[in-house]
Order: C-alpha cells, then sequence, then structure tokens
C-alpha cells in the first residue's frame, strides 16, 4: 500500500459539512436540539416547507458563525450581498425537492498548505433510514457550514491531517458543532483516471479509510486497462469499502437558482470587523506563536494547543512556572492522565492554581519526578489540592542520597536473580530493581539517580 502511494499521483479535495452552533434553525423558530427530542417533534410548516409556508429571514447567528470560520481559515470574504440559492435533487429527506445553500461567504483561504476555495452555509436536510423506510425531520433546516478545498491533498493521510486541523478550529471558533456533526463528500483523482467523488463519509477516520479503499480500487481498474469511471460513491463504513451509486452529476444537474423567497443579505465591513473583535486566535497561530514565545518545539506546541481550554491553562501556567518545564509536564504527563480518564481539560477539575501548585512540588524538590506521576493520576475530579493529595499518600519529601543508598543495597541483597539477569545482559532487569527502590523508599528517591547508583553497586 505505501509503496503504491508513492508511485501515482492523487488528487483529493473535500467538501466538508458541520452544523453551526445556534439556537434554532436557519429559516425558521424551530430548535436545533434535534438529537434530544422524539422524532418528528421538532418541525414546522417552514422546514417541512409546507404550501403557503415562508422562510424567516436568514438567522443572522448562523451568518456570523460562518462569517468568524472563515475568517479563522484566513479567506477573503465576499463583501456586499449575498442570496441563496436552490439545488434541486429528489430525495426522501428533501421534503421541497431543493436544498438552500447561499453563494460563497468566504473564498481563497487556506489552511496550513491546503488551499480553501470556498465556504458557503446551507440548510441540513432530514435523515432518512432506507433499511426502514423512515424520514426524521427533526434535522431539516439546521444551518450548515460547507467548506470547500481545492484539490490539493496528496495521500490519505494528508487528508486526516487535515481535517484534524479543520475541526480543531471549528472548535476553537465556537461556532460549529464538532466532528459530531461532520459529513463529508470525498473527490478523488489519480494520474490518468477520472474524478470519483464518495458520499457518506461521516467521521475523520471514515475519511481515511475511503480514501485507502478507493486508491487500491482504481489502481486495480488502471492495471487491467478499465477506464476509471466519473461517478458518486457511497461510502459503507461498516464494510470499509466504496459503492457505486450514479454517474457523476455537474452544477446544471442541479438546476441552480435564486430562492425568490429569501432577501439578500448585506456583508458589512461593520459586519467583518465586529466578528475580527470577538474572533479567538486560530490553533495554527497559537502554535507559531507559542513555539516562538516559549521556546518550545512544533510537536508540543500542538499539543497543548490541541484544546483551546489547555492552551488557556498553559498560559496562565507559564506566567508562574517555567514555560519549557511546564510544557514538558502538561504535554506527557497531564495529556496522559486526560487520555487515560477519556476526559478533556475542561471536563477535568484541574484548575491553573493546581497545576502552578504541582509543578512547584516538583520543582523545589517536595517530590519526586516518580511521586508526580502517582500524584497527577489522582488530580482529575479530585476537590483536594495537589499538597493534600501527596499527604495522603505519604509522598512528601525527597529521600537523600545515603538513604536511597541503603535501600540499593537492599534491593541488590533480595533480589540476586534480578541483579544476575543484569550482569548476563538483561538490561532490562534494572527497572525491575528501581521498582524494589521505590518500593522501600516508599516512592521518594530519584529515579535516574536510583538507576545510576543500581548500576555502580553491581559493577563494584
Amino acid at each position: 500500500m505505501g509503496e503504491f502511494i508513492i508511485s501515482v499521483k492523487m488528487k483529493c479535495g473535500l467538501e466538508i459539512h458541520v452544523q453551526l452552533e445556534t439556537k434554532s434553525k436557519l429559516f425558521c423558530d424551530c430548535p436545533t436540539n434535534y438529537q434530544e427530542t422524539q422524532p418528528n417533534t421538532n418541525i414546522c410548516p417552514v422546514c417541512l416547507n409546507q404550501p403557503g409556508a415562508k422562510p424567516h429571514p436568514t438567522n443572522e447567528q448562523a451568518l456570523e458563525n460562518a462569517l468568524m470560520i472563515a475568517l479563522m481559515l484566513n479567506c477573503k470574504i465576499n463583501k456586499g450581498f449575498a442570496y441563496f440559492m436552490r439545488k434541486h435533487y429528489d430525495y426522501p429527506d428533501l421534503p421541497s425537492g431543493y436544498q438552500r445553500t447561499s453563494v460563497p461567504i468566504g473564498f481563497e483561504g487556506d489552511l496550513n498548505g491546503i488551499r480553501i476555495r470556498e465556504i458557503h452555509i446551507e440548510e441540513d436536510p432530514g435523515q432518512y433510514k432506507p433499511d426502514r423506510g423512515i424520514v426524521n425531520f427533526n434535522r431539516s433546516g439546521i444551518p450548515l457550514v460547507e467548506i470547500v478545498t481545492e484539490p490539493d491533498i496528496q495521500s490519505p493521510e494528508e487528508a486526516r491531517s487535515f481535517l484534524n486541523e479543520l475541526i480543531r478550529v471549528l472548535q476553537y471558533s465556537g461556532s460549529a458543532r464538532g466532528e459530531g456533526t461532520m459529513r463529508a463528500d470525498v473527490n478523488i483523482s489519480i494520474e490518468g483516471g477520472n474524478r470519483v467523488e464518495m458520499k457518506n463519509v461521516n467521521s475523520i477516520k471514515g475519511a481515511y479509510k475511503a480514501l485507502k479503499f478507493e486508491l487500491i480500487r482504481q489502481k486495480n481498474l488502471m492495471k487491467r486497462g478499465v477506464e476509471i469511471k466519473q461517478e458518486t460513491r457511497a461510502y459503507l463504513e461498516s464494510q470499509m469499502i466504496t459503492v457505486g451509486m450514479r454517474l457523476k452529476e455537474n452544477a446544471d444537474d442541479y438546476r441552480f437558482i435564486p430562492d425568490p423567497d429569501l432577501p439578500p443579505m448585506e456583508l458589512t465591513q461593520e459586519q467583518i470587523d465586529q466578528v475580527l473583535e470577538i474572533m479567538p486566535e486560530a490553533p495554527h497561530n497559537k502554535v507559531k506563536r507559542f513555539m516562538k514565545e516559549y521556546n518550545i518545539d512544533e510537536e508540543t506546541a500542538k499539543v497543548l494547543t490541541s484544546e483551546l481550554d489547555l492552551a488557556l491553562c498553559y498560559e496562565e501556567v507559564a506566567k508562574q512556572v517555567d514555560s519549557k518545564f511546564a510544557a514538558k509536564w502538561m504535554r506527557d504527563e497531564l495529556k496522559r492522565v486526560l487520555s487515560y480518564n477519556k476526559l478533556n481539560y475542561n471536563e477535568s477539575k484541574i484548575s491553573v492554581k493546581s497545576m502552578v501548585e504541582f509543578l512547584n512540588l516538583l520543582l523545589n524538590k517536595e517530590i519526586t519526578n516518580k511521586a508526580g506521576q502517582r500524584i497527577i493520576e489522582q488530580m482529575p475530579n479530585n476537590n483536594k489540592s495537589p499538597k493534600e493529595i501527596a499527604e495522603e499518600m505519604g509522598l512528601i519529601g525527597v529521600v537523600e542520597k545515603d538513604s536511597v543508598l541503603e535501600a540499593v543495597k537492599i534491593a541488590i541483597n533480595e533480589n540476586p536473580k534480578a541483579v544476575q539477569d543484569y550482569l548476563d545482559g538483561q538490561k532490562a532487569s534494572i527497572n525491575f530493581l528501581v521498582g524494589q527502590v521505590m518500593r522501600i523508599t516508599r516512592g521518594k528517591a530519584d529515579p535516574s539517580e536510583t538507576v545510576e547508583l543500581l548500576k555502580q553497586e553491581i559493577k563494584d
């Protein structure tokens, strides 16, 4: 698989749809909490497009949210009047027979070297379950942002990386609902073949798997001399394959016309300035600033900015504790503990104050690194301070070198087999002996110092 990806030129463009964070739908007052209610209850004549029902003026919050996302993706803004088009197609979850989609709000953007062609607002259709023959219209009319890239992506891995970064931007913006509402159309072609579009891709993992499968399928067709058709295919996530749906349509097939029921929306410089004033720093820009301001490497900066609340915490901690020391512990140990507990930083009870107190315990040599690892494991969802936790666990204090040396000698005398294994070349057995010293000193010995003392005593 790796050889194939390198040996052919792949082009991939994405059309990503994510729900915007609003309380009401795009053209009516129905609430957007569609997953919390019974099927077909968050509906009205407008979002069902009943005869005589006219859409309300466009939800201003949806427009502002889309504008913020466009600006965070470095887009140029289509100033002046924007309007909605009717995109015609027949499907059971679309009662009107058309979907309303705006002309571009932003265009010519960029995210980590992948060009953003344009950004639109759309209305979400309902949810159709063909296996059961039922439609739930609760989702119908929820505002979506559609982000269209140029075909700059050259591998499934690059697509996955781009989508992860894009979801991070959306989370930072607070304007969209994240990967859980994401649906993507994935366009792919390889050199010498036509473009294929894959539908029903509902996750970042799904986009990666769909691209991997489609690359192999197209390569095998070309090997046999079979033409790759320009078509639309469905991605079946349960089987991780794509299957043909229909020959690829183009814009003319959708019969786009301006929607006569909706007045144009004006995008003024004043609106843009207002959004710029409240817009948070984009994560990709924050990474660059962290590297320069705190003298940390790119990978560390990416981890620390993986969540907005974590990044804000780090900046506050770095005002009171050495920034590189704080970065190392928050990157390695804090993220490890959060991941193990399946928590985001803002879901834990670890405050800036407790992080500063914890790091100062380490810097002041009141606890060892090993003790620190045990203490931080207790900090999520714990109302006690790090020092209180350390005192309860008996981890306050660092054992002096003489006491560590005594513990080293005891560990060697009690474990002759581990010592012999080490002498016979099984270097990992030193870790067992370190563990015994930690047990004897109740975790208060410095691990690196302990290793050196063990080696010296065994050698002697």
